[in-house]
């Protein structure tokens, strides 16, 4: 059924009909009228959105690329934050949403081939997933949150390195020496467990590699040595993976008296974990988590990230036509500190 399939029916133009649909100031309302009368009586919906998207050179609709499930990704704190900046600039601007989301070790690269979007935001992507370069090769605007920096398009995030050293320094200026660490996000093979200095510094998602580079390098300026420091990876981000790594680390002896997460998801999970073990908080260990997205209630000493901010920045640069100037800007963050951390005991 078409548009011509009606303007036959009724004994008009094609671009009648075409009108009804599309600029109904243009008709009378007695024609328009009869116009929908017969498209519903012949059982047309009306345009295809995808073809008048095709017509019009473009579709109305943002794309955003990351590599995790839509499950994840609206319950992840930090996330929704994000996308609720990202989604606020498109409802401002009048388009949608398209979500494109890629699970650790999917490395398909079809649903980008295949998304009608004007322009893209990639946010977490691993080096040299094969969905980059099919976002490139779609000479679309294009912006990168977080990971991976791509010289040459805008990128938004934080400077990793040193909000890792931050959060680092602050516990080492309390006095701990004897640290721990427990990390998500850094590959997508599943590992759960023990990592040693090779595989931290070879992971492929380039913030999680970089925090972890300034945890490594406050270390090292306190005359830690960091070989020494238990790192416990995990695959997923939950609270429970939080709880897994709190009771290995924890259990360990010696027994960390600080322990530092990439996300406050995991460090929530190491004050569960404590409280398993008889442990207080910060009485015998202190934790610091990061994002400030689920902490405050907790207690949680943590880095605090712009969140919606950054969010709301991409969207509105998308938005813009994705200009490439400038190239990189980083965001501020912030210490927060609360209960969870204090000067080890004596």
């Amino acid at each position: 059924m078409t548009l011509q399939t009606i303007a036959d029916r009724l004994g008009v133009s094609r671009a009648t009909v075409s009108y009804a649909f599309s600029r109904p100031d243009q008709l009378s309302d007695g024609l328009r009228r009869r116009i929908l009368e017969v498209a519903d009586e012949l059982g047309y919906a009306g345009p295809n959105p995808t073809a008048r998207s095709l017509r019009l050179g473009r579709a109305g609709a943002l794309g955003l690329l990351f590599s995790e499930t839509l499950a994840y990704a609206f319950a992840d704190p930090y996330s929704i934050g994000f996308f609720q900046g990202l989604a606020t600039a498109a409802e401002d601007a009048g388009v949608g949403l398209l979500i494109l989301p890629l699970p650790h070790g999917d490395r398909r690269s079809d649903t980008v081939k295949g998304a009608v979007v004007d322009a893209f935001c990639v946010m977490s992507l691993p080096d040299g997933h094969p969905a980059l370069a099919e976002v490139l090769a779609r000479k679309l605007p294009v912006v990168f949150v977080d990971e991976p920096y791509v010289p040459g398009h805008p990128f938004l995030g934080i400077d990793e390195p040193a909000a890792g050293a931050t959060a680092a320094r602050h516990v080492l200026g309390l006095g701990h020496r004897r640290l721990g660490v427990a990390m998500v996000g850094l590959h997508e093979d599943g590992h759960n467990g023990w990592a040693d200095q090779e595989r931290q510094e070879g992971a492929v998602f380039a913030a999680m590699r970089a925090r972890r580079g300034g945890y490594q390098r406050a270390c090292e300026e306190a005359g830690v040595d960091w070989a020494e420091v238990p790192f416990y990876e995990l695959a997923r981000n939950s609270r429970e993976a939080g709880r897994r790594a709190g009771h290995a680390l924890l259990e360990r002896e010696p027994r960390p008296t600080a322990i530092l997460t990439n996300t406050d998801v995991l460090a929530l999970g190491i004050l569960d974990a404590a409280a398993d073990l008889g442990l207080r908080v910060p009485d015998d260990v202190s934790v610091v988590g990061f994002s400030d997205s689920a902490a405050e209630e907790a207690g949680l000493t943590t880095i605090r990230q712009a969140k919606q901010e950054i969010g709301a920045a991409a969207g509105r640069l998308l938005l813009s036509g994705g200009a490439a100037e400038p190239e990189r800007v980083l965001f501020p963050y912030e210490l927060i500190v609360r209960d969870s951390t204090a000067p080890p005991r004596s």
